[in-house]
């Protein structure tokens, strides 16, 4: 098992690496980040897009929650190829356990709350998504923000006594959902 599972880290890692030369045989609309947190004394890394509130072409600016990211429909969560997710330990996440590994994370929003959608596949282009590779969808909870967020921003922040939160923010909303080493 212990081979297995660092076979698939060397492998997550390996797919980490050559993503950025995979990404540019697409046309990217929007800047990319990758972050990296440390949550319980391991590491998780996510690689998202991160579009603007203005749109790229006009400049003109766009309402999010609602009408560019519709309620009720799946959304990449950022932009361009779909968000990744990697992690070296199991996690629970909005409880529920998460083995380690890479995986796509989505968003299923809506007015009042949203679904962190954990898929097994990686590696597509835009909404190309297949439901039957859900591993879990988890809720997440919507709050409004005073400041508005003009980029698309993930991040991940420690709590008191351990653990995190998985933040996805934009425009004056914050989508959250705790995260801890199990």
């Amino acid at each position: 098992m212990k081979r297995l599972t660092c076979s698939l880290l060397i492998l997550s890692v390996s797919l980490l690496a050559v993503w950025p030369a995979i990404a540019q045989e697409r046309q990217r609309v929007s800047p990319h980040e990758t972050i990296n947190a440390t949550v319980d004394g391991s590491d998780v890394t996510i690689v998202y897009g991160r579009p603007y509130s203005k749109d790229p072409k006009s400049g003109a600016a766009r309402k999010i929650w609602g009408e560019l990211v519709p309620f009720g429909k799946i959304w990449r969560a950022g932009a361009d190829e779909a968000t990744l997710m990697t992690t070296k330990e199991t996690y629970d996440i909005g409880g529920t356990t998460v083995p380690a590994g890479t995986y796509s994370l989505y968003m299923l929003p809506s007015e009042s709350g949203a679904k962190l959608v954990i898929n097994k596949q990686t590696g597509q282009w835009g909404t190309k998504y297949d439901e039957a590779q859900d591993l879990v969808r988890v809720d997440m909870k919507k709050e409004v923000t005073d400041k508005a967020v003009d980029q698309f921003t993930i991040k991940i922040e420690p709590t008191s006594g351990g653990g995190g939160t998985l933040k996805f923010c934009w425009e004056n909303v914050q989508y959250s959902v705790a995260l801890k080493k199990k």
